[in-house]
């Protein structure tokens, strides 16, 4: 006779974890205080084991998944799951660390949990390191929309050209700079020596990103991406560390809604209604597929660096990315003629997320 099954949800915080156990169809909930100590958690792990086969799970959250890693370590089945795909009565307004504990140990047992995927501790270290250099853009962003608000506030407008942050206005800066006394003297220098520390740490961040792109196991899914028009080292190493494997999307449509590309729907019999794209899932690649999105504007013609790029990748890789430049392109020009750009931009995104899973499922995933 088989063992039962145990059902664990697990409300995971940083000073304590709440476990709700759900033995076979029972529907008392046996509810306990852990302490966050792995040694202990494994004694009562072990101690379930002695009842039945034990099932545990854990929302997404700040704590990682260092709780997940170490019961698979010990041999025990753990998911973690999707906080903003638990299902939630309109009517209930209690939130304790009891009762989700306890929720999550039911629905998990009647299957109506969504697992997020659990990157290895490599996988995470490098998404880790792509994000901070997305971090480190945005300080940067801030930092130039300060200075040129300091320079605004005193009159000072740069007319020479129409694009800011060019060497020129840089130029410009530098002199204004010299020619100010007094306080404003020092917040302005502070300012600009914060934004060339920033842009040093960039550029670095942007050295090791590409060190890791030239070498196993993100080599060869990078130059494959690399082929695609708007698609360079930085952002096929966005894509690569926050999709991970592309075969858990069993369509292009699965990935579109990951990302969160698709358009919102509220339809009821005859009546069709559909609305903005839902923005739920993946907001750094979501964003990366936008930026990408914008370079298709222009049109579909022979590009030296872009044919550069493809050169020796299997023609399988190239004829995708080929047929991506001109639909894509096409595209664009087609629907500006009559939607706001923010809007086709969008559409053009969402149909570039099938040509990147194409490109992604024709070449071997990293392990």
């Amino acid at each position: 006779m088989s063992k039962p099954i145990i059902w664990v949800g697990l409300d995971v915080h940083k000073d304590s974890i709440t476990a709700a156990v759900l033995e076979g169809d029972s529907t008392e909930a046996e509810v306990m205080r852990l302490p966050p100590d792995l040694a202990k958690i494994r004694k009562v792990f072990h101690r379930l084991a002695k009842r039945g086969r034990v099932q545990a799970c854990y929302e997404a959250s700040g704590a990682g998944y260092v709780l997940q890693r170490w019961l698979e370590k010990a041999g025990f089945h753990c998911e973690v799951v999707a906080p903003s795909l638990i299902p939630k009565k309109p009517g209930d307004r209690r939130k304790t660390d009891r009762f989700d504990a306890m929720m999550l140990a039911r629905l998990y047992r009647s299957g109506h949990l969504t697992s997020v995927r659990v990157p290895t501790e490599d996988q995470e270290t490098v998404r880790r390191l792509v994000r901070l250099r997305f971090s480190y853009q945005e300080q940067t962003k801030d930092t130039k929309r300060r200075i040129h608000s300091i320079c605004l506030s005193q009159g000072w407008v740069y007319r020479e050209t129409k694009t800011l942050w060019t060497l020129k206005h840089r130029s410009w800066i530098d002199q204004l700079q010299q020619e100010l006394s007094g306080p404003m003297t020092t917040v302005l220098r502070t300012e600009l020596q914060h934004l060339e520390y920033l842009e040093t740490q960039r550029d670095s961040l942007d050295s090791e990103i590409d060190r890791y792109a030239r070498c196993q196991p993100y080599r060869e899914i990078v130059l494959a991406l690399c082929c695609l028009r708007g698609v360079k080292t930085l952002t096929a190493m966005i894509l690569l560390t926050e999709i991970g494997d592309i075969r858990r999307f069993r369509s292009p449509r699965a990935f579109m809604a990951w990302v969160g590309l698709v358009p919102q729907e509220r339809s009821s019999g005859s009546r069709e209604r559909r609305g903005r794209i839902t923005k739920t899932g993946n907001s750094h690649v979501r964003r990366i597929l936008i930026e990408a999105g914008w370079q298709q504007r222009w049109r579909s013609k022979a590009d030296v660096k872009l044919g550069n790029r493809r050169k020796g990748m299997p023609p399988q890789i190239v004829a995708i990315a080929v047929k991506a430049q001109h639909r894509l392109s096409n595209r664009f020009r087609r629907l500006e003629r009559r939607k706001d750009n923010r809007v086709v931009v969008a559409a053009v995104a969402r149909e570039l997320c099938g040509f990147v899973w194409a490109i992604m499922k024709a070449v071997p995933q990293p392990s």
